[in-house]
């Protein structure tokens, strides 16, 4: 199984590409990018990993987590496979650790793609949060991963992939990070907040986000762009919090037009 300061990865596309990493949200799974994988693959060198935490990465998940902490692993991972500089393209709390991995190694980071992010927490988001983990703490993982699909995905697409989204959650559940774990990834989330150091990213940034997202209400997107000087914004009228998935020929030519301009 490959791993690199700790860290599951997997890799796509020709070797001599130009590298780009993949960081998805609160799961932390490589997986999340199924979907994006071959359009992807066809133009870089694309390297996928689990989460510190999660997945078949180092469990170890340490107390005060951070989103800079996951920056930093992105950085130590593209160090230990030797990778000077690479795009980096992240979902939500995988976005946010793109731009602290812009923020601490400017010089390492070409291009940032954050799907379905925030400058600060907003009080919709805060919310859903709140749900997700009283179902954590009150009913178990499994109640947790069974509701976990109504603040990702768009009604229509939730009703079209039940069967699909009930085998995955059985998958989760037998991979789950532990309790303790997502409740310190959940406060990570809480907790980041680029509005004081925004500005001095200076790495170019598409800021990608869907309309009817329940959970991070797309204005957050056009906030940050507002923040960064040198991002801009595309609002997809429909995918919800995931659009990455369940949109995904549109987001991955976005993604593509973005780091091949």
């Amino acid at each position: 199984m490959p791993e690199a300061a700790g860290l599951y990865y997997e890799e796509h596309g020709p070797p001599d590409a130009p590298p780009l990493i993949l960081s998805s949200g609160l799961g932390g799974s490589a997986g999340y990018w199924a979907p994006n994988l071959p359009g992807l693959a066809e133009h870089f060198r694309v390297i996928a990993y689990d989460h510190r935490g999660t997945g078949r990465s180092d469990r170890a998940s340490p107390e005060g987590l951070t989103l800079a902490d996951l920056g930093a692993d992105i950085l130590a991972l593209m160090g230990a496979l030797d990778v000077g500089s690479a795009a980096i393209v992240g979902h939500a709390i995988g976005g946010m650790a793109a731009l602290e991995a812009a923020r601490a190694a400017p010089a390492r980071v070409n291009r940032t793609v954050v799907i379905n992010g925030w400058a600060s927490l907003d009080p919709q988001t805060a919310r859903c949060f709140d749900v997700r983990l009283t179902l954590l703490r009150k009913a178990g993982a499994a109640a947790y991963l069974e509701a976990q699909p109504l603040f990702l995905f768009p009604p229509d697409w939730l009703s079209g992939h039940d069967a699909v989204l009930r085998a995955e959650a059985a998958q989760h559940l037998a991979n789950w990070p532990g309790d303790l774990t997502m409740e310190r990834r959940v406060a990570a989330a809480r907790a980041f907040d680029c509005r004081a150091w925004a500005g001095s990213i200076e790495v170019p940034t598409l800021l990608v986000c869907a309309t009817d997202d329940l959970l991070v209400p797309s204005f957050n997107s056009t906030s940050l762009q507002s923040l960064l000087p040198h991002a801009r914004s595309i609002v997809r009228p429909w995918g919800a919090h995931a659009v990455n998935v369940t949109d995904a020929a549109a987001v991955t030519s976005d993604i593509l037009d973005f780091l091949r301009s």
